[in-house]
Order: C-alpha cells, then sequence, then structure tokens
C-alpha cells in the first residue's frame, strides 16, 4: 500500500477515556479537507451475528464484532484517493436512524477504535499510535452517564457490560499496545498537553 502522501493515525483507548471529546477537539483545529477520520464504531457486524456470552447477553466487545475486513479496506481505499460512504452505526437505537457518512481522502487519516491496534494489518500501516488512557474507575462512572443519557441503558446493564465484556477486551485487545505507543495522553483530568503534542504532529504533517 502506497501512503507516501498520506499520515496514518491511530487513536484507541478504552471505553470512557474520551476518545470522541479529544477527536471533536482536532476537528476544531482541522477540517476535512485536510484530516479524514474512520470510526470503528461504524463497522459493527449486526447484531444477529454477534457473540452470546453464557447469561445470553451479546458481547459487543471482541474483535469480531467488526467488520474488519470493511475497515481496512476503506483505510486502504483513503490512502488510494478514493471517497468511501458508509452507514453510521445507531448502536441498536430503532429511534435513530442511521446517516450516511461520507469520508474523503486527506493528507493526515486518523483510525479510531478500540481495535486498531490489534488488528495488525491496520496497525502495521501507522505513522503515529495515540493511546488514550484514563483510569478504569473513572471511565466507569463517565460511561455509565453516557449510556443512560444517550442509549437509554440502565446502570445495571451498564456494570454487567463493564465487568464480563469491556474491561476483558480492554486487558486482552487494547492494553498490551500501550508500550508500543509514541503518544500516549492521560485523560483521567484532562488531555491538554497530549492533545497539543498531536496537534503539533499533525501541523508537521500538512
Amino acid at each position: 500500500m502506497n501512503k507516501v502522501n498520506h499520515t496514518l493515525i491511530g487513536i484507541a483507548g478504552g471505553s470512557g477515556s474520551g476518545k470522541t471529546t479529544f477527536l471533536r477537539a482536532i476537528f476544531e483545529r482541522y477540517n476535512s479537507s485536510q484530516v479524514a477520520l474512520v470510526s470503528q464504531d461504524n463497522y459493527y457486524l449486526p447484531k444477529s451475528d454477534q457473540l452470546i456470552d453464557e447469561n445470553g447477553v451479546t458481547n459487543f466487545d471482541l474483535p469480531t464484532s467488526i467488520d474488519r475486513a470493511h475497515f481496512f479496506r476503506d483505510m486502504v481505499d483513503l490512502v488510494e484517493g478514493k471517497s468511501i460512504e458508509l452507514l453510521e452505526y445507531n448502536f441498536n437505537n430503532p429511534a435513530l436512524a442511521p446517516k450516511t457518512i461520507f469520508v474523503h481522502p486527506a493528507p493526515i487519516i486518523i483510525m479510531e477504535g478500540l481495535f486498531v491496534f490489534h488488528y495488525e494489518e491496520i496497525r502495521e500501516q501507522l505513522d503515529l499510535m495515540v493511546y488514550l488512557d484514563a483510569h478504569h474507575e473513572s471511565r466507569l462512572e463517565r460511561r455509565i452517564r453516557r449510556d443512560a443519557a444517550e442509549r437509554g441503558y440502565p446502570e445495571h446493564e451498564v456494570r454487567y457490560q463493564w465487568e464480563n465484556h469491556v474491561r476483558p477486551a480492554e486487558k486482552l485487545y487494547l492494553e498490551p499496545y500501550k508500550s508500543q505507543a509514541q503518544l500516549v495522553v492521560d485523560n483521567t483530568h484532562s488531555f491538554d498537553d497530549g492533545l497539543n503534542s498531536l496537534l503539533d504532529f499533525i501541523s508537521g504533517r500538512l
């Protein structure tokens, strides 16, 4: 894959680490002609294709929950100068109609999501690995608030998923790559220092 004119950045972090807010801050500085974003969240396979745990609860926190081939193929298409089109994932909320997302090629391509470092075909192409970190108790509190407000999940369901799906997946498929990241951003309280480092990197590549 020829990416001479493109810089690939991977941004990974556990649930509640602040990836959405971090990415929003990047796009307050740069526009879509400068930076393209490909988010893992939009590549979930249908619920019917997801694995069920021993208690009959769907587990969305596995590498197999994502259409990995499509995720990688869209990255390649952007690198090759092609635009991509996909449907926004609505987190199985029937009240939310999925929107069509168009992503156009840009000098900086960000691959974002829990598994971007675990998928070796993506990891091996990255020019910069950014690991967004925060204490797991703080992240759980953020997830409880978010899932109640945005997805209507009761707290007991969020805690079950956290203990049985989220944390085991982070330990297996995310945390082992922290030591490989060139930039580790601690967002327990604020990500400003890490964000400024990343913005300096991006500006230097544009």
